[in-house]
């Protein structure tokens, strides 16, 4: 891998660029195209990459591509990028929510390796949950070069049907707002029952990292962990019946479909 480029240096692409730094890569090694002058003097200064005005300038001779633009403008920036593109004929990564391989292929002038990427914000810290697919031009070693860029903001895992790329987004891409939502009604919760809400919010956050540390480093299922703290008749029983009262698990399943539905029709929105 000789030089990545990024088209967009906002926050994702600072997290990526920031763990591939991190991880070995030098930053020599990475170009960054941004419009913003401060916004390329920072990304210069602080990981010594190459940053760019002009998207094309900076795309050529890349071995990988990552687009790291919102998705409004992806067809504008494609379309302007596809001669450099087509000469250069690298890796392409797109990070943007909603666009299709199908699309960037075409906007892009075809026949091009292409993998699309759904990162979350936790790889803003490098604790991201990435899903990933690719078109039939991307083969082995291209795959081990998408896992080192886009892995380096956290977990990143292949999806074999583009289709659930939409689940992608309703699970791990729209996740960290219930998460936030669930430790919001906790705090809001203790705090009705007389506890100094700072005291219920410190409470709150550290229960949830240490409960989502146990899942992650232990490797047993979340019902086994569950069941391991809920005994018959105590308090954890009493609060997890009040929740299966309430229908948490299908009120859980309806907002994953709704945020999954949601995803394809905005892709729908963003044309061909």
């Amino acid at each position: 891998m000789n030089r990545i480029t990024f088209i967009g240096g906002g926050n994702m692409a600072r997290s990526l660029i920031g763990g591939l730094v991190r991880t070995g890569t030098a930053g020599a090694a990475i170009a960054v195209a941004e419009p913003l002058a401060d916004a390329r003097e920072a990304l210069a200064r602080e990981f010594g990459v190459a940053a760019y005005a002009d998207n094309a300038e900076a795309a050529r001779g890349a071995d990988v591509l990552v687009l790291a633009v919102k998705p409004q403008v992806m067809r504008r920036v494609c379309e302007g990028l596809a001669p450099a593109v087509q000469a250069a004929r690298p890796l392409v990564i797109s990070v943007a929510a909603g666009i299709r391989l199908a699309q960037l292929e075409r906007w892009l002038g075809g026949r091009l390796p292409i993998v699309r990427g759904m990162p979350n914000t936790p790889a803003l810290i490098g604790a991201g949950a990435t899903g990933m697919v690719a078109n039939l031009r991307v083969g082995p070693p291209q795959r081990a070069q998408a896992e080192h860029v886009l892995g380096a903001a956290g977990l990143a895992v292949w999806i074999d049907d583009e289709a659930q790329m939409d689940t992608v987004t309703a699970l791990s891409g729209s996740g960290p707002a219930y998460f936030f939502l669930l430790v919001e009604a906790l705090e809001d919760a203790a705090a009705k029952q007389g506890m100094p809400r700072e005291t219920a919010r410190r409470l709150a956050v550290q229960t949830c990292l240490g409960a989502g540390r146990m899942l992650a480093e232990g490797g047993e299922p979340p019902a086994a962990l569950r069941r391991r703290v809920t005994s018959p008749g105590g308090t954890t029983q009493a609060a997890l019946d009040t929740f299966a009262a309430g229908g948490f698990a299908a009120l859980v399943a309806d907002a994953v479909a709704a945020a999954t539905r949601r995803g394809a029709e905005l892709s729908a929105q963003l044309g061909d």
